[in-house]
């Protein structure tokens, strides 16, 4: 088998914990309801998630780095299955939003630890395939988690689509234990040896282009709603299946990904960036029709999310003595691009036309661009010194 059992429960971890990230859209007028707030105070619960996976992961690798990466990956899925109960049991909104910030810590590292240890597993030139793989989960939880758990929050309570998630945790926690291989501990490590990853420009260009480059598909996607029923004319009771044809573009998207970074990863990274930047400006006329919106929507999900495996597989690359650090960065990364996205969609909005969007989403991954070409410089020079 090209792929080993241990990645599909690493899988199955990641579709929980996107289900989790993610699931809470749909619910934010259930919860605000309950607890007696405002729709946009119930939205910090989104915003403390985010800010809990950017600062958090970092701090906890630091924390474990001397534990074997398998006992770390069990640890995580504890802390998310704990957050996910107490989120299910919040008595106030004051206690859901710390349960929010407790589930948040197990998101960076596990994606971070996991994707080191999926690509350890298979040869290496199925490396990036195989963390395709694993976020393949995360794509999933959009096609299936989100809408299965706003589901059940809209018939049974919210609070049982929490249930439901802790539920696919101890899932994973168990297929964990049984199936991912043993690691020693890494007594070799350190904390100074994974800090001075920090001094490495590399670092922080392959960040910058992780941050801008992916942020246009969330400065786009955050109010896909609105351009949907605004600009294409789509009845709103349609907007969850067209959604559902998004997340199967994005899963496509990954495993795509996945193979293009495997055949040459800088390369593929300028092909997806130049594609998605000259997609979005055919998205601008596509989007006036309701019909052909619906492919719209699937080909921005394939080539958006397309260079997520890349990007992940970039940034374990720049230090083979400290890609722990390195990956779970590019996690934060990910997370600071999402908000970027979500808060500069919001301006456009509020001061254009939404069809604007189209227009000035890309603008991002073409920051993304001159950083990736900045980046792949600095590596052919550092390759010439070496």
């Amino acid at each position: 088998m090209k792929y080993p059992i241990a990645i599909w429960m690493l899988a199955i971890g990641a579709f929980a914990i996107g289900m989790t990230e993610f699931v809470i859209m749909g619910l934010l007028p259930n919860v605000a309801r309950d607890f007696g707030v405002s729709v946009s105070q119930a939205g910090q619960l989104i915003t403390g998630y985010a800010l809990g996976v950017a600062i958090g992961g970092p701090i906890l690798v630091m924390l474990t780095i001397k534990w074997n990466r398998k006992m770390l990956l069990l640890v995580l899925m504890a802390i998310f299955i704990f957050g996910n109960i107490v989120a299910s049991l919040s008595p106030s909104y004051g206690v859901m939003l710390a349960s929010r910030i407790i589930t948040s810590l197990a998101h960076g590292s596990f994606f971070g630890i996991g994707s080191i240890l999926a690509a350890s597993m298979v040869k290496p030139a199925y490396r990036a395939s195989a963390m395709a793989l694993m976020f393949m989960g995360l794509s999933l939880s959009n096609i299936l988690g989100v809408p299965f758990g706003t589901l059940i929050g809209q018939n049974f309570g919210w609070q049982m689509t929490f249930v439901v998630i802790a539920i696919i945790g101890v899932c994973a926690f168990i297929g964990i234990i049984f199936f991912v291989p043993k690691t020693k501990p890494n007594n070799d490590a350190s904390v100074l040896n994974e800090l001075k990853i920090l001094k490495e420009k590399r670092l922080w260009l392959t960040l910058a282009v992780t941050l801008f480059g992916f942020s246009s598909v969330f400065a786009y996607f955050t109010y896909i709603s609105s351009v949907l029923i605004d600009v294409s004319h789509v009845a709103e009771n349609l907007i969850s299946y067209i959604l559902i044809i998004f997340g199967v573009g994005v899963t496509l998207g990954n495993i795509i990904g996945g193979k293009l970074a495997d055949w040459n990863l800088n390369k593929a990274l300028k092909i997806i960036f130049v594609t998605f930047i000259l997609y979005f400006i055919l998205l601008y006329f596509v989007q006036m029709n309701g019909f052909l919106m619906v492919a719209g929507v699937f080909f921005f999900g394939l080539i958006g999310f397309s260079m997520s495996p890349s990007l992940q597989f970039k940034s374990t690359l720049i230090s083979q003595d400290a890609p722990t650090l390195a990956s779970t960065l590019n996690q934060s990364a990910f997370n600071l691009g999402n908000a970027l996205g979500a808060f500069l969609g919001g301006v456009v909005v509020t001061q254009l036309p939404v069809a604007s969007l189209s227009l000035i989403a890309p603008i991002l991954t073409l920051i993304g661009l001159v950083f990736l070409i900045i980046s792949i410089q600095v590596e052919k020079k550092d390759q010439q010194t070496a």
